[in-house]
C-alpha cells in the first residue's frame, strides 16, 4: 500500500490539537473556507498523521508548508463514476484526477463486472487499497443491466453478499433496472432485501409520480439521472440526494444549476459519471464543475458544500467534508473560490505529488483477451424487412436520453441502406463475449457521418462491440480490428485504419499513462471529424446508445429496444 501516515495514537491527536506538542504537519499563511459560516478565516491548519487536529489558531509543526495567499477547502468528493469510462486503470485515474482536488471517489465497477464478473470487482477493491485518493467501491447491482442484452457475466445477490462488509465497499451501486424494481422482479428484490438499511444508489431517469414513490420506498437514497430542475426538485422533495452530473456525454449541470442554493445544498452533490482524460485535460474534473456553477450564479458556499460536506453526509462518510478537528486531512489548496485553480492537494495527510504517486504499489490487470467475437463480413451489416416504417435512434447532444424516431426507409435489393441526405446511418451491435454470436442492426440519426465507420468495445453496460457507419466493408474492418487489439476504439475509412486506441483491460481500459490516452483521443476525435461526425464526444455517445435502461430507444445485441415499453422491438 502507499505510505499513508498511520492513524496517530489518540493521545498524540489530543496533544497536538491542544498545541502542547508540535503537530506533524502545519499549513501556514492561508485562509480556510469555513463551510459552516461561509467565512474565509486566516488560520493555521495542524495535521497529526492523517487527521486534522487544529484550526482557527496558530500552531507549531515538525513540518511546515507555506501556503501564503491561498485558500484551503475540503477535498472534493465525486459521488458517482465509472473509472472504466475514463479509459485508464484505477492507478492512472488516481494520478489524473487527484491533482484536481478530488480526494474521494465513489465508483461503480459495473463496466468491468459486465465483462468478467466478480474478478473485475475484486480487482477494483484491491486497486483501492493502493490509490492516493480514497477510492470507495460500490457493489454492482445490475450485471447485466437487463434481460435484453448479452453480458460476459451475471451477478446475483448471493454473489455480492460475501463482499458486503468489505472495508473498501460503500453500498450497492446504481440500481439501473428501475422497471425490475417496480415490477418486483425476484432477482432485484433479493438484492434490495439484502441491502435494506445500507446505502443503495439510484438510477431512475425521468421517473416521477407514484412510480418514483415506489422506487424510493425500496430503500434507494441517491439519484444522478435528473436532467431537469423540475425532475431534480421532485426527487429532492421525496427525500433523495440528487447528484448533479457533468460528464463527457451526460451534461446536466446547466439544467440543474438553479437548484443549487444555500437552502438545497445539504441535499445536493456533484458527480462526473463518465469523464475521459481528454475532457479532464481540456476543462478539468470537479474543479471544472465548481467554477462553472459559480459562474452560473450559484453561491460559492452552496457549491463547495455540494462538492464535499454534503457528499460526505449523503454517503455516511462522517470523517470528512470539513477542514475541522477530527476530520480526515483531505484538503485542496486553491487560489480563489471562483477560479478553483488547484495548486496542491493533501489526501489523508499526504501531499499528492510525483513522489507520492511513484510510491504506490501496482496491481496486475485482469480480463485480458476478453474480445471473443467471431469475424464479421460486410454482408452481415445488411438489414432487410418488409415494412418501410423504421425505428431510428435520435441522438440528443449532451444527453444519454435518446429520441424514438420513425422514418420511412424502403428496402433496396433486400437491404435498408444508410441515407446520408437524412443523416440515417447504420448502427450495429456484435456480441463479443463468446456466448452466442448475436448481431443486431438498426439506424441512428445525429452523428453526421458521411463515410467510413467508427467502432468501440465500450458499449454500456454489456460492452459488446458497437459500430456505426455508412460503408459495410469499413464497418467489418473496424469490428475485426477491435478483436485484434483486445478492444478499444477504431476509426476506419476506405479500408484503412485512421486512428485507434487499444483498451486491453476488459476491452475498457488502457495500460498506458493517461497522457498517452488523452493524446490518442485527440487523434481519434480528429479522425471522426474527418468522416463528417459533428458530435463532440462520438465514442462515449456511441456507447450510451446501447444502454437499455435509458429512455427512449436503444440497441443491444438482442435488437432495437423500446425502453419505455421495456421490450425488444420485433
Amino acid at each position: 500500500m502507499i505510505p499513508l501516515p498511520p492513524k496517530a495514537p489518540l493521545s498524540d491527536r489530543i496533544a497536538q490539537g491542544r498545541g502542547q506538542v508540535p503537530a506533524d504537519l502545519v499549513l501556514k499563511g492561508a485562509r480556510v473556507f469555513d463551510l459552516i459560516t461561509g467565512e474565509l478565516v486566516p488560520t493555521d491548519v495542524a495535521i497529526c498523521g492523517d487527521t486534522i487536529v487544529g484550526v482557527f489558531g496558530t500552531y507549531e509543526g515538525r513540518r511546515v508548508i507555506d501556503v501564503a495567499g491561498k485558500i484551503l477547502v475540503p477535498g472534493f468528493i465525486d459521488t458517482h463514476l465509472h473509472i472504466e469510462s475514463s479509459l485508464v486503470t484505477p492507478h492512472e485515474f488516481d494520478r489524473c484526477v487527484t491533482p484536481h482536488g478530488v480526494t474521494t471517489a465513489i465508483c461503480d465497477p459495473h463496466e468491468i463486472a459486465n465483462v468478467c464478473g466478480l474478478e473485475g470487482i475484486t480487482y477494483f477493491l484491491e486497486c483501492s487499497r493502493h490509490t492516493l485518493m480514497d477510492l470507495r467501491v460500490q457493489l454492482s447491482s445490475c450485471v447485466p443491466s437487463t434481460h435484453m442484452e448479452t453480458a460476459g457475466a451475471r451477478l446475483e445477490a448471493a454473489d455480492l453478499i460475501p463482499l458486503m462488509d468489505h472495508p473498501r465497499g460503500i453500498g450497492l451501486a446504481e440500481f439501473m433496472n428501475f422497471p425490475g424494481v417496480l415490477m418486483q422482479d425476484a432477482g432485484c428484490m433479493a438484492k434490495l432485501e439484502a441491502w435494506q438499511g445500507r446505502h443503495i444508489d439510484g438510477h431512475a431517469p425521468l421517473l416521477g409520480g407514484a412510480d418514483l414513490n415506489g422506487y424510493i420506498s425500496a430503500g434507494i437514497r441517491t439519484e444522478h439521472e435528473a436532467t431537469s430542475a423540475e425532475e431534480g426538485l421532485e426527487k429532492l422533495r421525496k427525500g433523495m440526494r440528487v447528484l448533479i452530473r457533468e460528464g463527457s456525454v451526460s451534461k446536466d449541470m446547466h439544467a440543474l444549476a438553479p437548484l443549487l442554493t444555500e437552502r438545497h445544498a445539504p441535499y445536493l452533490c456533484l458527480c462526473t459519471d463518465d469523464r475521459n482524460p481528454l475532457d479532464i485535460g481540456e476543462h478539468g474534473h470537479l474543479d471544472y464543475m465548481i467554477r462553472t456553477l459559480i459562474s452560473l450564479g450559484c453561491p460559492p458556499i452552496a457549491v463547495y458544500r455540494a462538492a464535499s460536506l454534503s457528499a460526505a453526509e449523503a454517503f455516511g462518510l462522517k470523517d470528512r467534508g470539513l477542514i475541522a478537528p477530527g476530520k480526515r486531512a483531505d484538503i485542496a489548496v486553491i487560489d480563489t473560490l471562483e477560479s478553483c485553480h488547484v495548486s496542491m492537494v493533501l489526501t489523508g495527510g499526504v501531499v499528492a505529488d510525483a513522489a507520492a504517486f511513484a510510491a504506490r504499489q501496482e496491481v496486475s490487470p485482469v480480463a485480458r483477451h476478453s474480445v471473443k467475437a467471431a469475424p464479421v463480413e460486410p454482408h452481415h451489416f445488411r438489414a432487410g424487412g418488409n415494412r418501410t416504417q423504421t425505428p431510428v435512434i435520435g441522438i440528443l447532444p449532451g444527453k444519454i436520453i435518446t429520441e424514438h424516431l420513425t422514418y420511412d426507409i424502403a428496402p433496396e435489393d433486400g437491404d435498408k441502406k444508410p441515407d446520408l441526405a437524412r443523416d440515417l446511418v447504420r448502427i450495429a451491435v456484435i456480441e463479443r463475449h463468446g456466448k452466442n454470436g448475436n448481431r443486431a442492426m438498426g439506424f441512428v440519426k445525429g452523428f453526421g457521418l458521411q463515410r467510413g465507420a467508427i467502432a468501440s468495445t465500450l458499449c454500456h453496460d454489456h460492452h459488446n462491440i458497437a459500430v456505426v457507419g455508412v460503408d459495410y466493408t469499413d464497418m467489418a474492418m473496424a469490428v475485426n480490428r477491435l478483436s485484434q487489439i483486445e478492444g478499444g476504439f477504431v476509426v476506419v475509412e476506405g479500408g484503412r485504419v485512421l486512428a485507434e486506441l487499444p483498451l486491453p483491460v476488459a476491452g475498457l481500459m488502457s495500460l498506458q499513462p493517461f497522457e498517452v490516452v488523452r493524446d490518442s483521443l485527440i487523434a481519434l476525435r480528429a479522425a471522426a471529424t474527418s468522416l463528417g461526425v459533428t458530435l463532440d464526444e462520438p465514442f462515449l455517445q456511441l456507447a450510451f446508445l446501447c444502454l437499455p435502461v435509458i429512455p427512449h430507444l436503444k440497441i443491444t445485441d438482442h435488437g432495437m429496444v423500446d425502453v419505455d415499453r421495456f421490450e425488444v422491438i420485433a
